[in-house]
């Protein structure tokens, strides 16, 4: 593979974006990220070459933003759904506005983060979207990888929370396993993947635990004793019906996404070296 230098970054002010971006800038690489508010990024202190100020969703204000570029890598996604924007019009119909801009400009590359188990839970709507771009950049002629993480430890924060709080809701019995990633270590995965032939990589952070063991690490963090409450399988359902009659678009879209999530095991390959009982005791010490 020829050595690709140039990198852009889409959604470099997001959780996983800046992550990426602090990531390519420590090893070396010539990057650019895109954003729709660059003081919100410079906050940040994150050395890079050059700020492109775009709306994504707004497929004139991309024009060139590709030029010279030689790998796209894009975690542009939205987990709640606000400014009257649906999912089909940023997790998809944005990337696909990046995709043109990257292949009129002759870009290499173009590594996209999905989400694990994304083809299969293609019936909730955030996915639906994801998975609409994934097969439109499969077929676009570009060499491509796509990302697969199955949570980030910023997703998890809910539990120390709900911890917090004194009670934690669980789904089912409790035993579901999930490893998921700080986004500091899935940086890595998508950075080392500028050099790799990997097509798709799913990745986890490096402990697989029960939603029981989250649950218990969160307590230990708070100091209390732990109490979860179970919420059974069908009333999970019946919740579910019930709100996607009842409740807004953008507000049913998370809790979908969440309340299906929670139901199954999310266990990916494992990465990195963040734990979840230190992202609970650095939240404490905040």
């Amino acid at each position: 593979m020829t050595q690709l230098t140039n990198i852009l970054v889409a959604g470099a002010t997001g959780y996983l974006g800046k992550y990426i971006t602090k990531e390519l800038s420590e090893r070396g690489y010539y990057t650019k990220v895109l954003v729709r508010n660059p003081e919100k990024f410079n906050r940040y202190e994150i050395k890079v070459d050059g700020v492109i100020q775009a709306e994504v969703t707004e497929k004139l204000s991309l024009q060139d933003c590709c030029k010279n570029i030689d790998v796209v890598i894009s975690s542009i996604g939205i987990t709640k759904q606000k400014d009257g924007l649906t999912y089909m019009d940023v997790d998809y119909q944005a990337n696909i506005n990046l995709l043109d801009e990257a292949k009129r400009n002759g870009v290499k590359k173009f590594i996209y983060v999905s989400v694990l188990n994304g083809e299969k839970l293609r019936s909730l709507k955030i996915c639906e979207a994801k998975e609409k771009f994934v097969d439109e950049l499969k077929n676009s002629g570009l060499d491509y990888c796509i990302i697969r993480p199955n949570g980030f430890f910023s997703d998890i924060t809910e539990f120390y929370n709900m911890a917090k709080k004194g009670t934690i809701y669980l789904f089912g019995d409790g035993n579901q396993q999930v490893n998921p990633i700080h986004g500091e270590d899935l940086a890595k995965v998508c950075v080392n993947a500028i050099e790799s032939d990997e097509k798709e990589i799913e990745a986890g952070g490096p402990e697989t635990l029960t939603q029981i063991q989250i649950a218990n690490l969160a307590f230990d963090a708070v100091g209390k004793k732990p109490q979860t409450t179970h919420i059974p399988n069908w009333l999970r359902r019946t919740i579910l019906v019930i709100a996607k009659h009842i409740m807004s678009l953008k507000n049913f879209g998370p809790m979908e996404f969440f309340m299906n999530v929670m139901a199954i095991d999310m266990v990916a390959p494992e990465y990195g070296q963040h734990t979840l009982k230190n992202h609970f005791n650095e939240l404490r010490q905040r």
